[in-house]
């Protein structure tokens, strides 16, 4: 299904929210605007025959956010591509704002680690426990900061999916 959903659109749309607005760029539109770079910072636009100066003040690639300096003004701008709006359209991008209390089995298997205790404090991505499933060891990581509240399994015990392993504070 997200294949065919990104595989149908050949001409992708970005959604760039700067300042208090937010609009929508096809690739069209950046094809057919110049960009002249003049230093590692600075640039030279040109779009429907209108010339623009700016230069970028900061910037996080990863984040796809950047400041930039565009004729004496700046704009905080973000850049969403079209994976990036449909992970927001399902909803993934809000888990980090949502209250973690316990950590479930995500199939069933066979507890063969348990890396954390009761009251440990973990950091995004810390190895929880090590399942067992189909002669695969699969790591279970904590996607958020959190402390951990009680240890309900046991190494060697059998677990169901969606069975509470470890509750969270």
């Amino acid at each position: 299904m997200l294949k065919n959903i990104l595989m149908k659109n050949k001409n992708p749309k970005y959604l760039i929210k700067s300042n208090d607005f937010e609009f929508r760029v096809e690739t069209d539109d950046i094809i057919n605007t110049d960009i002249q770079k003049i230093s590692n910072q600075e640039y030279s636009i040109i779009k429907d025959s209108i010339s623009y100066n700016g230069s970028t003040i900061h910037s996080d690639f990863f984040n796809k956010k950047y400041s930039v300096l565009l004729e004496g003004e700046i704009f905080e701008i973000e850049i969403k591509d079209e994976l990036d709006q449909l992970i927001d359209a399902l909803g993934f991008a809000s888990v980090k704002n949502k209250t973690l209390s316990n950590i479930k089995a995500p199939m069933p298997g066979l507890v063969l680690e348990i890396a954390v205790e009761n009251d440990q404090e973990v950091n995004e991505g810390d190895k929880l426990i090590i399942l067992e499933a189909m002669k695969m060891e699969n790591v279970i990581k904590i996607p958020a900061a959190a402390k951990i509240k009680v240890v309900l399994v046991k190494k060697g015990q059998a677990v169901e999916k969606g069975q509470i392993l470890i509750e969270l504070y």
